[in-house]
């Protein structure tokens, strides 16, 4: 696996990865899986009640109308699956992102280095690599506290995320919440040991703005009190 200049071997460019048209494409094949989302299922399933002066002889039947109930919790229980496994998807590629970009942060400068790794994410997680200067100070400004890759921005657009897959409601947070943790575990088993500590410090940001989404009072509340 070689990191020619700002590339990482099996066709992954680095250089790639650290564009601000990489980025923008990231965030809008997500935002078109979550839109697609949105639109294929809707953001809940609507009843309407009947009032009391629906004409039942208008009917073809002469009979009044029925509501397959099951066919109702049936469509509800796909549109949660598909919400869920949206979001572990979405957590995962963004977790291995961060830490890619943590890693590459943190390397040696000098030489590009070259391996027959064919593991690019057990790879990056050893740190046994070098990068040129450029791609290191790109990465170093990513993961800043206000960087594309630094923990608030990456908690925001987890729960954005959540946020569209559920069309803000909040009895669906908690679901959300455990895809959540769900995704941030396969990042981990793809990249082969636990992520480093910027990951870990936005699985803990994302959990306290799940629990303020769940919890708007207590959030408050506490926002006062600071």
């Amino acid at each position: 696996m070689a990191l020619n200049g700002i590339g990482l071997g099996n066709g992954v460019d680095t250089s790639e990865f650290y564009t601000t048209k990489a980025k923008t494409a990231t965030e809008a094949a997500a935002a078109e899986n979550v839109a697609k989302t949105a639109a294929d299922n809707g953001t809940g399933v609507v009843y309407e009640k009947s009032s009391d002066t629906d004409n039942v002889s208008a009917l073809p039947s002469g009979k009044p109308k029925t509501v397959d109930h099951e066919a109702i919790v049936a469509k509800m229980k796909q549109d949660a699956e598909e919400q869920t496994a949206n979001l572990r998807s979405i957590v995962e590629k963004l977790m291995l992102g961060q830490s890619k970009a943590s890693q590459i942060a943190g390397a040696e400068t000098g030489k590009n280095t070259l391996t027959n790794d064919d593991d690019m994410w057990k790879f990056l997680a050893k740190g046994d690599f070098t990068v040129d200067e450029a791609t290191k100070s790109q990465a170093q400004a990513d993961i800043a506290e206000d960087g594309y890759w630094g923990v608030e921005k990456t908690s925001d657009r987890i729960l954005d995320f959540a946020k569209a897959l559920a069309g803000n409601d909040p009895s669906k947070a908690q679901k959300l919440l455990d895809a959540f943790k769900e995704g941030y575990k396969k990042a981990e088993e793809t990249w082969g040991d636990k992520l480093p500590e910027i990951s870990q410090k936005t699985y803990e940001a994302v959990e306290k703005k799940f629990n303020d989404w769940m919890n708007p009072d207590a959030a408050s509340a506490a926002a006062v009190e600071a």
